[in-house]
């Protein structure tokens, strides 16, 4: 595999916030059938020019490179929960400490 690769993304139509990263030329060739059924129908989102340094969202592009090409595909998870309800908490309380204050 060259540095480069054209990459297509699938969301998952089972959970929320799962993706599937395989080789445009690939497809599915490589994605064992078990995942697939858990996956549930891959719902297209995007296609990519894909190098090891492309930053991306909530994955490491290193990391998608390795899994396509040891694999043939690389899973995102969804984000904890847990740090998703961090997140909203933390930003309910920046903005309650940004509100003015009524002491004097």
């Amino acid at each position: 595999m060259s540095d480069k690769l054209i990459c297509e993304v699938f969301k998952s139509s089972r959970k929320d916030e799962m993706y599937l990263y395989v080789d445009k030329r690939q497809g599915f060739a490589d994605v064992p059938e078990q995942l697939l059924e858990t996956f549930g129908k891959p719902v297209p989102v995007f296609t990519m020019l894909l190098t090891a340094d492309k930053k991306l969202s909530r994955v490491n592009a290193a990391d998608v490179v390795e899994g396509i090409k040891d694999k043939g595909f690389y899973l995102q998870m969804p984000p904890p929960k847990e740090a998703y309800l961090l997140d909203v908490h933390r930003a309910h309380v920046a903005s309650r400490s940004d509100a003015p204050s009524d002491e004097q």
